[in-house]
């Protein structure tokens, strides 16, 4: 079993720039074993995938929201996942989630297995 931390959230400016990072561990945990990804979801809104990093071939993807000004990244040594967040608009606030999975690809981050406890990003206008 993976244990997800997500961090650097926060209260920012629309057009600023955040970074959260996702650490991952686990007694059993292997990163390169595993896809990991982001999520968000705002208050009365569905949960909406924002970027994943595939464990077969470490091939990126982004939701439409994020192309273009997001950029998700890891560090093997670390075992952490970043996502890079810039020119960041007032609809971007929301909990921002890491999620794991040893045998599923992106193309299934929503049934992820492994999510962490999330981080609050709030973009003020």
């Amino acid at each position: 079993e993976v244990q997800l931390v997500e961090s650097g959230g926060g209260l920012v400016q629309a057009g600023g720039s955040l970074r959260l990072s996702c650490a991952a561990s686990g007694s059993t945990f292997t990163f390169d074993d595993y896809s990991i990804g982001w999520f968000r979801q705002a208050p009365g809104k569905e949960r909406e995938g924002v970027s994943c990093i595939n464990f077969i071939d470490g091939t990126t993807s982004y939701g439409d929201s994020a192309k273009g000004r997001f950029t998700i990244s890891s560090d093997n040594s670390k075992n952490t996942v970043y996502l890079q967040m810039n020119s960041l608009k007032p609809e971007d606030t929301a909990v921002y989630y890491c999620a794991a999975d040893r045998t599923l690809t992106c193309y299934y981050l929503a049934h992820f297995g492994s999510w962490g406890q999330g981080t609050q990003v709030t973009v003020s206008s």
